[in-house]
């Protein structure tokens, strides 16, 4: 069994619970452990790097020091707290004196960084480390006929890292086909969804989301897939004051990719957290729940 460093991050606490539960049941089915980090600490999110970016890179470094002591990669499923992860485990490598400053912080706790692990996003150790056949493999509830919109939104594939296609990336869609179902033509797949924008500047924000809501309903969607809790959140929280906003009409589930895939093999709906969506899943999935026990 593969074994990673699992860091949830702050928001899989509580508001993204079920994607939490959902990537450690469905890894656990793929043969990967994800082992929790003891004792970390939140990622600064984005905002902390504006505010003192030596400090915020000490505080993720702090997560990362903690994985290399395990001898373990850091695995982080939230889109920012990876993006941090990622960037701050490279520039740690190529800057010395950065280095140097960390270490020093980190001597505080006992921990010190060398640079011998590496950071992956959850949705890339099911494409890349597990691959998109061996998840196939373990598919034995189909998701046939159901229309998904794979939604990678900004952080994951940008900047252009790992040599992945930044700008036509295709490896949500050839998970979304493991799982048995359509991944939609999505044009706005890679675009923002707002980020924290709906605390500054609210109509600027929902103009954002609803975009993206229309883009996947001309598509025909009938879920979008995302692997961000910040994305979920803006995608299918705010559904109701963009419909206030704008004069439309969205009822569109949105659900992590995770709590697809374990429906697709098998995993009770409860124990991925399917049915505690605000806008409910349950037209699309009945017949594909039917088969599975709650």
């Amino acid at each position: 069994m593969k074994k990673f460093a699992y860091f949830p991050g702050c928001s899989l606490e509580k508001l993204a619970l079920s994607y939490n539960n959902s990537s450690v049941e469905t890894s656990r089915m793929l043969g990967v452990e994800l082992q929790e980090l003891e004792d970390w600490n939140c990622c600064g999110a984005t905002t902390y790097f504006h505010v003192d970016q030596l400090l915020a890179y000490t505080l993720v470094a702090r997560n990362l020091a903690m994985a290399e002591k395990e001898g373990l990669d850091l695995v982080a499923p939230c889109s920012a707290c990876y993006k941090n992860a990622y960037f701050t485990n490279k520039y740690i490598k190529e800057d010395a004196d950065l280095a140097e400053h960390i270490n020093y912080a980190l001597e505080e706790d006992d921990l010190q960084f060398r640079g011998k692990i590496n950071v992956h996003h959850v949705i890339e150790v099911y494409a890349n480390e597990i691959g998109v056949e061996e998840v196939a493999a373990k598919v034995t509830n189909p998701l046939e006929g159901l229309r998904v919109a794979p939604y990678y939104g900004c952080q994951i594939v940008r900047p252009k890292h790992n040599g992945m296609d930044s700008e036509n990336p295709q490896f949500f869609e050839a998970l979304v086909s493991a799982m048995g179902a359509e991944a939609v033509d999505f044009p706005e797949r890679l675009r923002c969804c707002g980020g924290s924008l709906i605390m500054t500047s609210r109509h600027a924000a929902l103009d954002m989301v609803r975009t993206l809501l229309q883009s996947a309903v001309d598509c025909g969607t009938d879920v979008i897939a995302t692997a961000c809790p910040l994305c979920q959140v803006n995608l299918e929280c705010y559904q109701l004051q963009v419909n206030d906003e704008f004069g439309t009409n969205f009822k569109l589930p949105v659900l992590y990719f995770t709590q697809l895939l374990g429906l697709a093999m098998g995993l009770p709906p409860k124990k991925i957290g399917i049915g505690s969506e605000l806008v409910s899943a349950a037209p699309f999935f009945k017949k594909y729940l039917s088969k599975q026990v709650s």
